[in-house]
């Protein structure tokens, strides 16, 4: 399935280097010119008189008009998302550009042979504010899969049980799911799926040529309940091949042609994880019952929030939640200041399920750990069924 075409009104400040612009709009292959004007003076007539799907401003790094224009032109048109197309600039421009209403910034290439590259940005940052505006919808019309990207700050929490069992679970209910390993250096999805990796994340970027859902669909191992995995490199050394340009432009497609993408994560806000939260619909929370680990789930949470991340878009999950290490529910609500959206217990058939490759929610369907992950997969259904009457006191089941 190839990338749907967007139309675009762009406005060149006369400052910018109109060449470099061109090179990456001509190498942007979903992006049609509705038209182009020299000038943010002479921008207006096309803003008011052309319909388009978004406005792209390019400026250079003297961008007080560019500035006004964008901020104009938001109060003119406060339903056409715009992107501004910058030279690098340090001294605080993207906070400004934001306050001035744009949607999104992309950098200029530095040079010509880095306009493919920009390119690739340019596309994805595109599609991101047009689904954004229009709540989950292509330029094209169609909808967007769900990307939620599950984070957790410490490793060993249950991130990817969390990943692999909330993957098989919508895959069951008859959605067409897709989960990417993230964690390039030691991804173990595969592991916990008991899937052999034939094609890795590595072999696709590898293979050459330009990207679409056809090809990727190649490299995306079958899964029994009908996930297709996309899997980690399988040596560390691999992993600096993916990069940031890569994941926006894969991401894309993946929405664009299934209905859910699950993306488990290494520990912490890499770059890559950071590219992976901002292509996010919605992001999953892992915590575990102990102290040190709801200190980090605390500051994973608090990062969202300083990334403008929307807080109704992030649900949390406490593994292991029913231990007995003296910590109550109060205690977790005081320290990572909110409640838990899903409680998973501690239970050997947990480990159990790891170890035979195959989910939890598959092998013990009735297990309290797999009704766990079924309720997580109801809530990004948008149909959450009831928890349990069982209340949970002092780190255990009543």
């Amino acid at each position: 399935m190839a990338a749907r075409t967007m139309s675009a009104l762009v406005a060149l400040d006369a400052a910018v280097d109109a060449e470099r612009v061109r090179a990456v709009l001509d190498r942007a292959t979903v992006i049609d010119v509705a038209a182009l004007v020299r000038g943010l003076e002479d921008g207006w007539t096309a803003i008011d008189g052309q319909a388009a799907d978004v406005l792209l401003v390019a400026c250079g790094r003297d961008a007080d008009a560019a500035m006004w224009f964008v901020r104009e032109a938001a109060r003119r048109t406060p339903d056409r998302p715009i992107v501004m197309l910058t030279e690098p600039d340090g001294n605080g421009f993207v906070r400004h550009a934001f306050e001035a209403g744009a949607d999104d910034v992309v950098t200029l290439p530095s040079d010509l042979a880095a306009a493919p590259a920009a390119a690739e940005e340019l596309q994805f940052a595109l599609h991101k504010v047009v689904a954004r505006r229009s709540g989950g919808m292509t330029a094209g019309g169609g909808a967007l899969a769900s990307l939620i990207c599950v984070l957790g700050p410490k490793g060993g929490i249950g991130k990817t049980l969390t990943s692999a069992n909330l993957s098989v679970a919508l895959a069951a209910r008859g959605h067409r799911v897709v989960a990417v390993d993230l964690d390039l250096q030691f991804g173990d999805v595969g592991l916990s799926l008991g899937l052999t990796p034939q094609r890795t994340i590595y072999d696709l970027v590898k293979s050459g040529g330009s990207l679409d859902a056809e090809k990727v669909e190649a490299y995306l191992t079958p899964q029994p309940s009908g996930l297709r995995v996309l899997m980690a490199p399988v040596r560390p050394d691999q992993a600096s091949a993916v990069t940031v340009e890569f994941l926006g432009e894969l991401y894309a497609l993946l929405r664009a042609s299934n209905d859910f993408v699950i993306v488990d994560t290494p520990p912490g806000f890499t770059p890559e994880v950071i590219a992976s939260i901002d292509a996010s619909s919605h992001v999953c929370m892992v915590g575990m019952l102990d102290s040190l680990s709801l200190k980090n789930t605390k500051l994973g949470l608090e990062t969202l929030e300083l990334m403008g991340y929307e807080r109704d878009r992030v649900r949390m999950v406490l593994n292991r939640a029913d231990s007995q290490v003296g910590i109550t529910r109060e205690d977790v609500d005081a320290i990572v200041g909110r409640a838990p959206d899903v409680l998973v217990p501690s239970h050997r058939d947990v480990a159990r399920s790891v170890n035979e490759g195959v989910p939890v929610v598959t092998s013990r369907s009735r297990s309290d750990a797999a009704r766990a992950f079924e309720r997580l997969a109801a809530m990004y259904e948008g149909n959450p069924v009831k928890r349990s009457r069982r209340r949970w006191r002092g780190g255990r089941r009543v």
